[in-house]
């Protein structure tokens, strides 16, 4: 099986270009450098050239706020990018795996959402994303839509990084507690979409490490696992306003990865202490 993945200067592009090589399976990176995604011409010379059996999707515009300023090219990378790929991927009949986000629903309620429960985006990035969902459905049969949430991995930046980097200089942080949700760790979510893509069992998917909490409890959890006296002041999403807004509630129901013969990721708490630990080792 060949693999192409874009998006490899991300944190999860890395990674899984990272876990195919360690299970010997033939793959190519790509990013920005290589082919423009919204190129079509670019994406399919690109994608032709390699000749892959399936095509892991990783590359996006996630500048969430930025998104609300910048909706023509959010929406060219995130829905016409994606569509550019999914053409290509219809024409040489390769499967292909799309990163998406809790973000294409609204966001209300305690519920767990379900793959197949109804999408409302609360924000430009979720409307993008979403739309890249529709052109894939639309367009083939071969496809696994994985939506993701609340990500971290090594190479890049993220709220992990972040609370780190404040928590050597300041012994308290507020942080916004009623936004509920589960984080993801790249390197963990890796291994689920190469096992996935060896398979034909297509769909769409939740998948992020076990357990629910809140950006300020995750933020405690950084700060012990890092062994920093951090007190982390429990705040609203009132009293931190973004110009994007953001779901409140983020839990997402992973049961039918279970259904499906794929193992759930591990509890989030021991991803960020897995994480930690090599962050504050390299």
């Amino acid at each position: 099986m060949k693999v192409l993945v874009t998006g490899i200067g991300g944190q999860l592009g890395y990674d899984v270009m990272k876990e195919l090589k360690k299970h010997g399976i033939d793959c190519c990176g790509a990013d920005r450098a290589e082919f423009d995604i919204t190129d079509f011409q670019a994406t399919k010379n690109f994608i032709k050239a390699y000749m892959p059996d399936a095509v892991i999707h990783c590359s996006a515009y996630t500048a969430v706020d930025k998104a609300e300023e910048e909706i023509e090219l959010c929406r060219a990378v995130n829905a016409e990018g994606t569509e550019n790929i999914a053409k290509v991927c219809k024409d040489i009949d390769a499967k292909m795996i799309y990163i998406s986000t809790d973000y294409v629903f609204p966001g209300t309620g305690e519920h767990f959402y379900e793959p197949e429960d109804s999408t409302a985006p609360c924000n430009v990035y979720g409307e993008t994303k979403l739309e890249g969902e529709l052109a894939v459905k639309r367009l083939l049969e071969k496809y696994f839509i994985v939506r993701i949430s609340w990500v971290f991995g090594i190479n890049g930046n993220n709220f992990i990084k972040t609370m780190l980097k404040l928590g050597t200089s300041r012994k308290e942080l507020s942080v916004v507690a009623d936004q509920v949700g589960s984080p993801t760790y790249t390197a963990d979510l890796a291994i689920l979409l190469v096992d996935m893509v060896s398979t034909e069992k297509y769909g769409i998917y939740h998948a992020t490490n076990e357990g629910i909490c809140s950006w300020a409890d995750f933020a405690e959890k950084i700060f012990v696992a890092a062994g920093l006296a951090v007190k982390v002041n429990h705040i609203t999403s009132e009293e931190y306003p973004t110009k994007a807004t953001r779901p409140k509630n983020s839990r997402m129901s992973k049961n039918k990865l279970v259904e499906k013969g794929f193992n759930r990721l591990p509890n989030w708490e021991d991803a960020v202490e897995r994480y930690v630990k090599l962050v504050l080792e390299g």
